[in-house]
């Protein structure tokens, strides 16, 4: 263990910030703005189920194995896959690794146990790495082989660890956010009223200042003292101290930490309610949203993916892959065009059938919903539309002889010849 460890720090009390408040990982989820980046993005990628494919004659075919459940719905008795999920990409945000130790029973995979980052030490030996993890309950020590331990790596990683977002990019952020929070509180504690001068005409001691002092904040400060009236004697005056720049600016500076503190977290401010730096709710929101799908979530879906492949089937089938058409859930609108789109037609064919689309909405099949759709085919094979029948109350129209032509002139005359 070294003295710049995270553990060290935080038992130590912490890293001081600029702010002389300490940042780790317990202080930063105070701050709103922390605790909702790591909110938004553990509970997106939550949301998305892992599917489990293998490779085919007929190309990729998706299967239901036991790792199924453990991946979507319980990895280990004590957990759901949700909150397993969210607890990695925590860690991630947090403490820059998150870690999952598999479960073997022979060659068969039983469970995935989520561990705490500051009860995992990372050795490396060679090309491989050991990790040395301590049980919290009962100090129990051992050494898990990298075959063994799902090590999801954050950015930065330098072969051991990931570079933390509170430790580097949002350090003094989360400091500031923290001493301005316990500013606001102490602020409004007073009952948000602004500081007083209380002068005196004749000469007092550090004894009569010091009980002048006690006796005010006993009586008129804090925020049941409001609205009580003051009485001042022996001629003493008081005075209002008008609000300093600094405090005027206070609101400013938090709204500039959000946005600063969501930046370090590759999250759009909108999206943990910076809503004022938006021009419109139109589709500079919506594509705000969308890059936040492509830039944010993006890169820890490959991470998580790339290490479920190496470390549970170390080849490359079966695999695993993110579901991320789960995203549009909520949206009407854009799951309709996405499922019109895949069914094809006037834009081009289709790649999905109708009742694939049926069976991800949880639907029955349906007759003759197993064909893709081919607007060449379709077109080739479109009948004639029959002649429409005279409507009964129109007239009959008569009947026109027959045009003639120079070649039937000429041989009428060549008959009556």
């Amino acid at each position: 263990m070294r003295s710049s460890d995270p553990q060290v720090i935080e038992l130590l009390g912490g890293a001081p910030s600029a702010s002389g408040f300490p940042v780790t990982a317990d202080t930063a989820m105070r701050v709103s703005a922390v605790y909702a980046c790591v909110r938004l993005l553990a509970g997106a990628i939550a949301a998305i189920p892992v599917s489990v494919y293998k490779e085919s004659n007929t190309g990729r075919e998706e299967i239901e194995p036991a790792l199924w459940w453990l991946l979507n719905e319980q990895p280990i008795e004590n957990w759901t896959a949700a909150s397993m999920w969210e607890w990695v990409i925590k860690s991630i945000c947090l403490r820059g690794d998150g870690f999952v130790e598999i479960v073997r029973s022979m060659a068969s995979i039983k469970a995935m146990r989520p561990l705490h980052p500051d009860y995992v030490e990372v050795r490396k030996i060679g090309d491989a790495l050991v990790y040395i993890v301590t049980d919290y309950q009962t100090g129990e020590v051992r050494a898990v082989h990298q075959d063994d331990m799902l090590h999801f790596a954050g950015f930065g990683f330098n072969g051991m660890r990931s570079m933390s977002v509170i430790q580097w990019a949002a350090f003094q952020s989360i400091g500031v956010a923290l001493a301005a929070d316990a500013y606001s509180g102490k602020f409004f504690a007073n009952g948000a009223a602004p500081k007083h001068i209380i002068t005196s005409p004749n000469k007092m001691d550090e004894g009569q200042i010091d009980q002048l002092k006690k006796e005010y904040e006993k009586k008129y400060s804090g925020v049941d003292n409001a609205a009580k009236p003051m009485v001042l004697t022996q001629g003493l005056t008081i005075k209002e101290m008008s609000m300093t720049a600094g405090d005027a600016q206070l609101l400013e500076s938090r709204k500039f930490q959000v946005i600063d503190i969501a930046r370090a977290f590759g999250v759009p401010p909108h999206m943990i309610g910076a809503q004022e730096t938006t021009s419109s709710w139109g589709s500079g929101v919506e594509q705000m949203t969308i890059g936040f799908v492509k830039f944010s979530l993006q890169p820890y879906i490959t991470r998580l993916r790339q290490e479920l492949n190496r470390k549970l089937f170390r080849r490359a089938s079966p695999f695993v892959e993110h579901k991320m058409e789960a995203l549009l859930a909520g949206d009407s609108k854009a799951e309709g065009e996405y499922m019109r789109q895949a069914l094809g037609g006037s834009q081009g064919p289709g790649w999905m059938t109708v009742n694939e689309l049926r069976k991800a909405k949880n639907l029955p099949p349906i007759t003759g919903g197993d064909v893709l759709y081919d607007p060449t085919k379709q077109q080739s094979q479109q009948p004639r539309p029959p002649e429409q029948p005279p409507h009964p109350d129109q007239p009959p129209q008569p009947q026109q002889p027959p045009r003639r032509t120079e070649h039937d002139e000429k041989a009428r005359s060549t008959d009556s010849q």
